[in-house]
């Protein structure tokens, strides 16, 4: 067993305590004799959705030796509500203690830099891995297989049932439903997503006509897996946006009937093909569906892209983004998103929601992608008035509305907000709405139909409201910048290959890396594309702060010559780290950990 660097895990601490535990966990003493994997994440962020997914096996498998624990860290303000908190842990079927970090206390002390982050800690209490990003699974699961077996020898090892407690079941017709959809009959159709299922429910919004799905995770004839966008392929069919199972699926409205139309239930990764036929080609976490242009889009929010599925040929394609997260608008081969999540039809438009970038984007016919409403990554609020200064938080849904307008679901500010594309101004509908995730126009009523995703049901209001006055409030992301020096700034992306494997170089390179800057200026060399993971970027002192975007891929490989079909493996991580530019003290080195312990 190769040497391995061991650094004392400082303690675990926030304001939010601990959810899923009653009381019977206080900190890491309380976990020692146990291999202990930190999650760290925020429910706002896809990727960080896809580690718990990721997790899930190796919870089950390795449940008497190993606690997996979420450190809540939020990006957005409203995810530093407690109560929002406790919120995402039932929706996303968090089985494990999750302590709730509101000020980024234990992010700070782990010196963690992105969502998500994993850290692992041995049985006597040392650090001795970091992941951030997704896909490291497979090396957490043969590095647990080691420690197992070291800490066993050594009497280090204590077995036994971890400090998870499962809340008690909640009743209701509706468990945090994502999206909805008018149907031909007048009735509406909701994904009910923590349930993983469909329920119809009549035209008063209220009363279940059906459920369609058997209610456990799957992908079988029968089964969802955390269902959210709905659209109508014509007046028989219904297109949903199956997330977690990574697929389109057909419903059948007269019989019930449930098909899969694209994707193969298997996540997509870098080097996966990006077009071809629907039932082969791997999708990410589709979040919403819309017929426009006689295809159906999907707002693919796991790798920030629009693709089309092409219901004649049965074919699915990109349509627009780069898998680079981040607000670029332009042609649909250069444009980037942010996790796309809600999506609108109008003849001439496609409208988007691009949640992470609390932003309000639209498609043309020639798939030129325009922003409407937000800056980017890091800023955010509720602010009405000229769109070019307008703020919205994390919005999921966008709906069409009657007189050419847009409404957006405007999720983390609990609001329902308008734009209107002839006066550029955007304003406020309705407050007091919790976590609205979509919204649907009831034809010729006059009446909106919003989701309230976290008060679990449809909210009728009346179209067009009065304005509500809503105090102007703006926002940052919450990160503390990091200090560096003006000029050169050594950029290290730290890659240690998981044991038994090595770095893929049989057909080049193995490594990726891509770097950017908001604003552009703040570099003056080191930007753009390369093969190297260290690389030395040069900051003009005169910027005086910014964001730098790095975005680092590695592939590896089982290391058996014997093998003559290796598995290989994807690592992939973008990082967005505010910096402030100062004249004395900044640091110099920058270092990222994608995998492994920065020596």
């Amino acid at each position: 067993m190769s040497k391995r660097a061991r650094v004392r895990a400082p303690e675990l601490v926030g304001k939010g305590g601990w959810i899923n535990t009653d009381g019977r966990l206080e900190g890491l003493a309380d976990l020692r004799g146990r291999i202990v994997v930190l999650d760290f994440w925020t429910f706002c962020c896809v990727n960080c959705l896809h580690v718990l997914d990721e997790l899930r096996e190796l919870e089950e498998k390795h449940r008497d030796t190993v606690v997996i624990i979420g450190v809540h860290s939020p990006k957005f303000v409203h995810e530093a509500e407690h109560a929002a908190v406790v919120d995402a842990v039932e929706r996303y079927g968090v089985e494990h203690p999750v302590l709730d970090d509101p000020e980024l206390a234990t992010w700070k002390q782990y010196a963690v830099r992105a969502w998500p982050t994993l850290v692992v800690i041995d049985p006597e209490g040392y650090v001795v891995a970091q992941h951030a990003g997704e896909g490291h699974a497979h090396a957490i699961e043969r590095l647990v297989a080691e420690l197992e077996a070291e800490h066993a020898a050594k009497g280090t090892l204590r077995r036994g049932d971890g400090p998870y407690v499962a809340p008690e079941p909640v009743a209701g017709d509706l468990r945090f439903p994502g999206k909805a959809l008018l149907l031909p009959s007048g009735n509406f159709l909701v994904s009910d997503t923590t349930r993983h299922q469909l329920v119809e429910l009549a035209a008063d919004g209220e009363t279940v006509v059906r459920r369609i799905g058997s209610g456990e995770r799957g992908f079988g004839p029968r089964s969802f897996n955390e269902p959210q966008g709905l659209a109508l392929l014509d007046a028989d069919t219904v297109v949903v946006a199956d997330t977690v199972n990574h697929a389109l699926r057909a419903v059948d409205l007269t019989t019930g009937a449930i098909s899969t139309l694209a994707g193969t239930g298997k996540q997509w990764w870098q080097g996966s093909p990006t077009s071809g036929p629907a039932r082969e080609v791997d999708l990410s976490s589709p979040w919403d569906v819309a017929v426009f242009d006689g295809k159906v889009w999907i707002a693919m929010a796991g790798v920030h892209q629009l693709w089309t599925y092409d219901p004649r040929q049965e074919t699915v394609a990109v349509a627009a983004g780069t898998t680079n997260e981040g607000l670029v608008d332009g042609p649909g081969a250069e444009a980037w998103f942010a996790q796309p999540s809600g999506l609108a039809a109008t003849d001439d438009r496609l409208w988007v929601a691009d949640s992470e970038t609390s932003a309000l984007r639209w498609v043309d016919l020639d798939g030129v992608v325009h922003t409407a409403v937000g800056t980017g990554l890091f800023d955010f609020g509720h602010r009405d008035g000229a769109a070019g200064q307008a703020l919205l938080q994390h919005p999921l849904g966008v709906t069409a509305l009657p007189d050419g307008s847009v409404a957006v679901s405007d999720t983390y500010n609990h609001a329902l907000r308008r734009y209107d594309p002839a006066t550029g101004e955007v304003g406020t509908l309705a407050t007091d709405l919790r976590e609205p995730s979509d919204a649907v126009v009831v034809d010729g009523s006059g009446e909106i139909v919003v989701v309230e995703s976290a008060r679990h049901r449809l909210t009728r209001l009346r179209l067009p409201e009065e304005a509500v006055r809503v105090d102007s409030v703006a926002h940052r992301t919450r990160r503390a910048a990091t200090e560096v020096a003006g000029g050169k700034l050594r950029l290290d992306v730290i890659f240690q290959a998981p044991a038994g494997q090595k770095l893929d170089t049989r057909y080049g390179p193995s490594t990726r890396l891509l770097v950017s800057a908001t604003p552009p200026e703040l570099l003056l060399a080191g930007d753009g594309p390369g093969t190297d993971l260290a690389r030395e970027l040069v900051l003009d002192p005169a910027v005086p702060e910014g964001v730098l975007h790095v975005s680092a891929m590695a592939a590896s490989c089982d290391d058996d010559p014997a093998n003559e079909y290796p598995a290989c493996h994807v690592h992939q991580q973008d990082w967005g780290v505010p910096v402030v530019v100062v004249a004395d003290g900044g640091a110099q080195r920058l270092p990222l950990v994608l995998a492994g312990l920065d020596a």
